[in-house]
């Protein structure tokens, strides 16, 4: 698990070095050596800095917030978490102590910059982030504009679900291609992005945990830097949401997967997202044979 939190990585894509893949951090104990071997420069410049009291870096756990607090106490304590972690934490120059650091501090985003802003709750994939309807209602009501430069909702079901009813403002990224896209836009500070599907058990978790991938890949030269640092999953998906918050939703509806009259659609829009990964795995092997 430690391993998955240090690096973010995920198996299907080439987005780390062999030789850093390899490293087992839940089996046995991590040598200096061994680490600092496959480390570039920019890493270690960007973990070795002075010793700090508050150091620590990013990691993609979870904590269980308790739905019964009231919305007032859930915020307080969302604010003083966050007013302890806002300044970018420094790393100590001890391998070991990074370690053991990043083992105590499981609330830090992907970067180690600070708390992350949103309570979450456990989900049924424990190496992502999840939150409930009640959170995501929130985000989309302003409750959090004072403590997030932006948000985006991420849809990864297939048009015609998304048509048949979304959560207001959501955008419809159900293709690898097209979430490759958001890597192309402007970084902007506190920005987070809420990923779901219908139930956020498959397509939702699969596109947060690529875009994390391609995220490492494209700042693997200044680790732990990422465009995305803070991303979630909306617990239970849309169905749930809508159950909740039918009223934020556009058009107020719902439209399952498997709905009858779109078996066809639902042929097409299958083959059309397998193919990018198909493509990937290929290209993937074929570098894989060159030496």
């Amino acid at each position: 698990m430690l391993s998955r939190r240090l690096f973010d990585t995920d198996c299907d894509f080439d987005v780390i070095p062999a030789c850093m893949s390899s490293l087992r951090f839940d089996a046995t104990p991590v040598k200096t050596d061994d680490l600092m071997s496959v480390m570039t420069p920019n890493i270690k410049r960007s973990l070795f800095l002075d010793d700090d009291e508050d150091s620590g870096l990013g990691m993609d756990d979870h904590v269980t917030f308790t739905p019964s607090l009231k919305k007032s106490a859930k915020r307080q304590r969302t604010e003083d978490g966050y007013s302890t972690c806002s300044k970018r934490p420094k790393v100590c120059t001890d391998i070991k102590a990074v370690v053991n650091k990043l083992e105590e501090n499981d609330d830090f985003i992907a970067d180690g910059s600070r708390c992350h802003i949103l309570p979450t709750i456990t989900g049924k994939h424990s190496d992502l982030r999840s939150i409930t309807p009640q959170t995501l209602a929130d985000v989309v009501n302003g409750e959090y504009d004072d403590v997030i430069s932006d948000y985006k909702i991420i849809d990864c079901r297939y048009p015609y679900e998304f048509e048949g009813g979304h959560v207001r403002e959501a955008e419809n990224m159900y293709l690898h291609e097209t979430i490759l896209t958001l890597l192309q836009e402007p970084i902007k500070d506190k920005q987070i992005i809420i990923f779901h599907c219908e139930f956020s058990s498959e397509r939702g978790p699969k596109m947060l945990r690529f875009l994390r991938s391609k995220d490492r890949e494209l700042n693997k030269e200044n680790y732990p830097s990422l465009n995305f640092p803070e991303i979630y999953l909306l617990g239970s998906g849309y169905k749930a949401f809508f159950t909740e918050q039918a009223d934020l939703c556009d058009p107020v509806s719902y439209r399952p997967m498997l709905h009858s009259d779109h078996s066809e659609d639902l042929r097409h829009f299958r083959v059309k997202s397998k193919s990018w990964t198909a493509g990937e795995k290929r290209r993937y092997a074929k570098r894989s044979m060159r030496f």
